[in-house]
């Protein structure tokens, strides 16, 4: 039966053992199918935890140049595309606008980015980087791509491909499940 962990922010699950799963009242065939999927169960949870470990590491060094991991987002994502409005911009990062327009305004007083009045609407802004926030970002980049060197960089490559179409796979598998969940 899953016991819930706290790792800051996140409220995880762990496999109890066997004493509570009984304990639980779980039937020997429940108990039976949760060891069925023993390897599903373990990589789950590898996945987890790895995703935690990359995202402490990459929000330590972050902090190192005074950027937030969701200011390392705004400031990214801008490089591709910049004038963009704000809620184009929350879209784009999976947050909601509330979330999108804080960021933005401690980027702002921040000197990395300014918002600008579209010509057509004054009351709608497009954002922009400054050079100082260009900069940020270009540093916050080289910072992962380090990262990435000194981690993902030692796999082989074959297995890297092997890995990076597991992920599509599992994405595409969540993706079905999710919208079969709206669907109903």
């Amino acid at each position: 039966m899953p016991e819930a962990t706290d790792l800051g922010n996140r409220l995880i699950c762990r496999i109890a053992p066997a004493s509570l799963e009984a304990e639980a009242g779980l039937t020997e065939t429940a108990m039976q199918g949760a060891r069925a999927d023993d390897v599903a169960i373990r990589v789950w949870f590898r996945l987890i935890r790895l995703e935690s470990r990359l995202g402490a590491a990459v929000s330590e060094r972050l902090r190192e140049i005074g950027l937030s991991v969701p200011q390392c987002d705004v400031l990214t994502t801008l490089t591709e595309e910049e004038g963009v409005s704000q809620q184009a911009l929350a879209k784009r990062l999976y947050v909601t606008k509330g979330n999108i327009s804080g960021l933005l305004d401690r980027l702002e007083s921040a000197g990395l980015v300014e918002r600008r009045s579209t010509a057509s609407d004054r009351r709608q802004y497009e954002i922009h980087l400054t050079a100082a926030g260009r900069e940020s970002a270009l540093r916050a980049i080289a910072i992962q791509h380090d990262l990435i060197r000194k981690t993902f960089g030692r796999v082989p490559e074959a297995d890297l491909e092997s890995f990076e179409k597991m992920l599509v796979t599992l994405r595409d598998i969540f993706r079905a499940e999710e919208a079969a969940e709206l669907a109903r």
